[in-house]
Formats: C-alpha cells, structure tokens, sequence
C-alpha cells in the first residue's frame, strides 16, 4: 500500500468518526434535511416506447412483476416470500439480522455473527426488484405495481436513514441505488403520483442528497479502485444528470463524469477486456459505463469521445469471447452483479450487454445475435437511437473480424471455425493475476484452461460460490486445485491473504499463439513463476493444441525445478458430464437435445488418477452455476511429484467418440 493510499484511508477513518454526528437515527423526522432548489426529473422517455418493446419482453417483465407483487422472488439463489414487504436487516441465510440503528461505520459488515450474510441483504437493497414493478407498470399503465414500487421506496427511504445501519457501509451500494431510483423514477413518469412520490417528497429528495453527499465525499481509491469507484462515480453521475436537484449538483456531474471517465481507462486494457481477469466484472462495469454515458447524453451533457472509444471496445471484446451459445467465459469471480434491472430478471446479461451497445453505437457484422430487449430499447430511446459519439470523435477503428487473443489480458480463445459442430471452445488463461495489489475478484487459476462442446462445459472452471461467512468454500472455489491447471507443494499459485485479498500475484505470461483463428491447427502456449517461492523453484509451462479437423485438444504441461515436490492435476467436469475412469482412462458422456454425446479424456501417465465428486472434507468437486448455489460435479485429480529436473504431462481430449443419437 503506498504512501498516498495510508493517506487516504486515514483521511476516510477521519470523515467516519467526524460525521458519526450526521447520523440520523430510524424515527428521526429528516423531512427538512435537503432542499431542492432544482427543477424536477430531467430524462423522461419518448411518447410510443413502451410499445417498441417487443411483446415477449413485456410479457415476462410482467409475469415477473406479478410475483413480486405477491411477495415471491429469488435473491442470490434464496427463493423469497416476503418481499411484498420485505424486512431490510434479515438475511435468511443465516437467520441473523444486522443492526438497523448503529453508526454505519462501527458496524463490521464482514462479520456474519454481526450482519449475516451481507451480500443477501445489499442485494435486496439495491431495490433492483423495484425497477421490475415499475417497468410493469411503464408497459402496462396498471397502477397496482406503480404503486408497490412506491411502497418499497418509501419503506426503505423511512427504515435507512443517514448513516443508520448495514446499508450505509459500502460505497458501491450507495451508487448503485442512485441509479435504481432514476430509472424508477423514469418509469413511472406515467404514474400520477410520480412527482409526489420523488421530487415533490422531501424524504426522496433527503435521500437523494445524502447519497450523493456521501459519494462526494467518500469512494474507493488506491487499491480498492476496481469496480466499485466505477459503480460509484456511475451512481453519482447518472443521479446529478436526473435530479439536478442541489446547488451541488453541477459540480457533483462534473466530478463523477471525470472519474468515470478516468476510472473505466484505468480499470480496461487497451484490447478492451477488464483488468480485474474476472469476466462477470467486465459485464458489470460495461453496463455502468453505458449507462453514465446514456444519462450524460439525454441530459446534454456528454463524455468524452476517447471514453465512448473505451466503452465501444469493452462491448466489441465482450462479443469476441462469447462461445457459439452466447455464453462468457467463467474466468474469476462472479455475483452476478447488475448495474440496473429493466429486462426481466433471469434475462440474459451478455445479450443484453450487446443489444444496448448496438442500440447506443451499432453492432459489428461478426458479432453474435442480439434481439432489443427492455434495456436496449429504453437506452436507444433516451438518446434518440442516434450513436454516442459520431466516427473519428475518438470511437477510433473497431475489428473487422472476432478477435481470438488478447495479449495484454493473457486470455485467448481457442475455437473451431466453420464447418465444425458442435463449435469446440477452449479458453485459455496465460495472463496477469489481476487487478490492483489486492487482486480481489482473481481466481488463482494460471495456465488454466475452459472446454466447452456446443456450449455444454466440459472442463469446467467451477465458479464463485460465496464472498462471506464461508472460508472453506471461498478458499476452494478460487484456489488453483479449484482450476484445470497444475499445483505444486500443496500450494496455491499466488498466496491469499483474506477473500478479497492476494499478497502474492502469479503473474502469467502468453509465450504464443499460432498461427491464428481459421487454420486447422491452433496453438497456444504459456508460463508462470508463481512458484519462484518454493525451495526450490519451479516454473510451469503450458501449451494447448486445437486440432479442428480431429476434434480433439492435446495439452502438454512442462514443469521445470532443481527439487522435486508434490504435483496435483485436477480436471473438473462439467455437472452435464458423466465420468467412467479407468486408470488414466477417462470416458465422458452428457446429453444434449440432439443425443447422447461423448469425449475420450486421456489423463497424463505417471500420475494416480481418482474421481471426486461433492466431497466437502476435502472440499473437492463442486461446480457453482451462479453465486449462492453450489452443485456436486466430478472432478479428477493426478496425483504424483515432479522434479528434479524437466517433467512433462500429456493430456489429451477427442470428441465425438459417441454420435447423436447412439
């Protein structure tokens, strides 16, 4: 941690113990705390765009609406009946309830004796749920879920004064609740009580400043600067544009516009994927971008060329490494987090994703299908379906063609190409660790490879899990045995220092790729020293061959030391994929639509291969599709030692060994 950032954090410890006077405690009147000296709502939609939605869409929001309505929804993979009129203290993982009167900021939101499970219950905060009531209201013009919108509005504006409890403690949930409020807002235009429910009501318009106060005054900087500064300047720079409420909120936009701007830079690399090697993140922070910049152009006050350049980029990466179903790679953590909810829930993020950068800047030919949804059709209406940001304003020139390989984030896509189906999709990670000196969102996954076989997983990178209260299961989930790679000594590649936290980075480094997408024959191949440490040294080398013609993918992993020390290979299945091992055998198996499809996996010699399945003492074998739910699948771990010397492991993968239907 540098200098500056010691500076910085104990300039926040600061603000935190000096604004422990601010607090207003639930009860308090706070019905005079913010005056509104601004005009109302700025950015209400066009006459006719409810209607441009497409029918199936609004059916769906509509029945997702109705079960709202009825108290029934599901939150991080915890199916709810109480959210009609739900309590925002109690986690019904845990049973606990956090303290809803105590200074934030003496609160420990990581404890789970003091909080619960944290993440249940800034999940339902982010009143994400709310803008599904009210876009059923927006489609319909019913007034039954305008009005339980507003009920839920109301009742957590009420419960959660300033600085009173858990929902006060993290930057990014203050942002992102900005933005839920002025897409409510939007959405509700139609609604006769609109204007009192917001602007005209002083405890929205409370709310509204001491949001925005406290993202002028605090955010995330140094090494916590990943997404959540850009959650946070999002927040604040969408909220200023909509409620320009506040003598402040000139300076507030300009402030929040300059850092998001600074922000998405720092946090993208230059071929457009996100630093943080977390997939899911790159969605998430795409969406934000869009959506500040969307909120800058209705409101007349527009980013940056250079900055619609990076979110245009951010868009056309995401497109490139999509598998044929559409599906992201799973690389890193995941929470399945979402800048704002307008598409019904359970709708397709990465869809959704490149509906609204076509809608925003247009689509590239090679980029997969992607239908107008909610989002895309609400954003392309505020700004008048014209392009953020005209050609040669700093957009620069997007690919011709899908990109294969990004040298700079160490991830490549290797892929059959016509001709060839099911499409063979294999993702390989030869890049840095992650993001900033903590790394938070990185896996310890080096060298790791993802297969999928039109679009099932193969070898599966298993997933996320959970953040809190569950170090058994974070650990295993983001450790390198967790991964398709090779551990050494028991150890894992880059050393934890807590679950958001890495104090030491295994660092991989892409050594080539040839000869490039098209050919029959494509290679990749890569290292990493994350076991300099050891006594001694080792390095891990590895390279993946995709032949196309064969369907089948040869990996040959070299291990390099002076010393010899314990190895474990493991290769997790997808949970579709029946195993039959015998000895270094392995048959796989998984149905399709089609039939029955099957794979040869033969497993590196010299190595004692068993399969694990849902084993939790030790942890091994679990596969999580989304946070919150775990699932038992099969893995199978080698087990040997390497060195001294140069060992080489060879695995190989054929598909199609059982046709459709057999």
């Amino acid at each position: 941690m540098s200098l500056h950032e010691v500076a910085w954090r104990v300039h926040d410890k600061a603000l935190h113990w000096g604004w422990a006077r601010r607090q207003v405690r639930p009860g308090e009147s706070f019905e005079g705390a913010a005056r509104r000296v601004g005009p109302g709502f700025v950015g209400v939609l066009p006459a006719g765009t409810a209607q441009a939605i497409p029918a199936p869409v609004s059916r769906a929001l509509v029945e997702a609406a109705d079960q709202l309505v009825q108290g029934r929804g599901e939150i991080l993979g915890v199916m709810r009946s109480d959210l009609a009129a739900p309590d925002w203290f109690a986690d019904p993982v845990t049973g606990r309830r956090a303290p809803h009167d105590r200074y934030a900021f003496h609160i420990d939101h990581r404890s789970t004796t003091e909080t619960g499970n944290v993440k249940q219950l800034w999940e339902l905060s982010r009143l994400q749920h709310v803008t599904v009531l009210a876009g059923a209201h927006f489609v319909t013009g019913d007034d039954t879920y305008a009005e339980a919108a507003a009920a839920q509005l109301e009742s957590w504006w009420r419960e959660n004064p300033f600085l009173s409890g858990v929902h006060w403690t993290s930057g990014i949930e203050v942002g992102l609740r900005l933005i839920t409020w002025v897409w409510a807002r939007r959405l509700l235009e139609g609604w006769p009580g609109a204007a009192a429910l917001f602007e005209d009501n002083p405890v929205a318009v409370a709310q509204v400043s001491w949001h925005q106060r406290y993202l002028g005054s605090l955010r995330s900087r140094g090494s916590s600067a990943n997404n959540h500064v850009i959650a946070e300047a999002a927040g604040q720079l969408v909220a200023s544009c909509a409620f320009p409420w506040f003598s402040e909120s000139p300076r507030w936009r300009g402030r929040a516009a300059a850092l998001l701007e600074d922000e998405l830079e720092r946090n993208t690399f230059p071929s457009g994927l996100n630093r943080e090697q977390a997939s899911d993140y790159h969605g998430f922070v795409a969406d934000l971008g869009l959506l500040g910049a969307t909120e800058a152009a209705a409101s007349g006050h527009p980013l940056s060329g250079r900055c619609v350049a990076t979110l245009t980029t951010m868009v056309d990466a995401a497109a490139s490494v999509l598998d044929e179903t559409g599906r992201a790679p799973r690389q890193g953590d995941s929470d399945e987090g979402r800048a704002v909810v307008l598409d019904p829930p359970g709708a397709d993020r990465w869809e959704t994703l490149l509906a609204t950068g076509a809608a925003l800047f247009g689509p590239q030919r090679w980029w997969p299908p992607c239908p107008s949804g909610v989002t895309s059709t609400l954003v392309g209406a505020l700004v008048g379906n014209r392009p953020l940001a005209a050609p040669g304003a700093g957009v620069g020139r997007r690919p011709a063609l899908r990109v294969s390989h990004f040298a700079d984030a160490g991830l490549t896509i290797l892929r059959t190409g016509a001709g060839v189906e099911p499409e063979i999709w294999c993702r390989c990670d030869g890049g840095p660790h992650g993001y900033l000196s903590i790394a938070g969102h990185a896996h310890a996954d080096a060298l790791s490879i993802e297969v999928r076989h039109g679009g099932v997983d193969i070898l599966a990178d298993p997933g996320t899990y959970c953040y809190h209260g569950e170090p058994m299961w974070r650990h295993y989930f983001r450790s390198t045995l967790g991964h398709n790679t090779v551990e050494l000594a028991r150890q894992d590649q880059s050393q934890s220092g807590g679950p958001f936290l890495w104090t030491r980075h295994a660092h991989g480094v892409d050594a080539e790729v040839i000869p490039g997408p098209g050919a029959e024959l494509e290679s990749w191949s890569a290292e990493h020293h994350g076991y300099e440490a050891l006594d001694p040294s080792a390095v891990h080398r590895r390279r993946v061959d995709l032949d196309h013609r064969a369907k089948r993918i040869e990996v040959t992993d070299r291990i390099t030391t002076e010393g010899s020390h314990p190895l474990r290979m493991a290769w997790h299945l997808g949970p579709a994929v029946q195993a039959d091992l015998d000895g270094r055998v392995a048959r796989l198996r998984w149905p399709t639509p089609d039939g029955e499809r099957g794979a040869l996996l033969l497993l590196a010699e010299d190595l004692v291969w068993e399969a694990h399945r849902g084993q939790s003492d030790p942890v091994m074998g679990w596969y999580s599709a989304s946070f919150g739910i775990k699932e038992p699948t099969t893995t199978l771990l080698g087990v040997g030692r390497c060195g001294p010397g140069t060992r080489d492991l060879h695995t190989s993968l054929a598909f199609d060994l059982v046709p459709p239907g057999a």
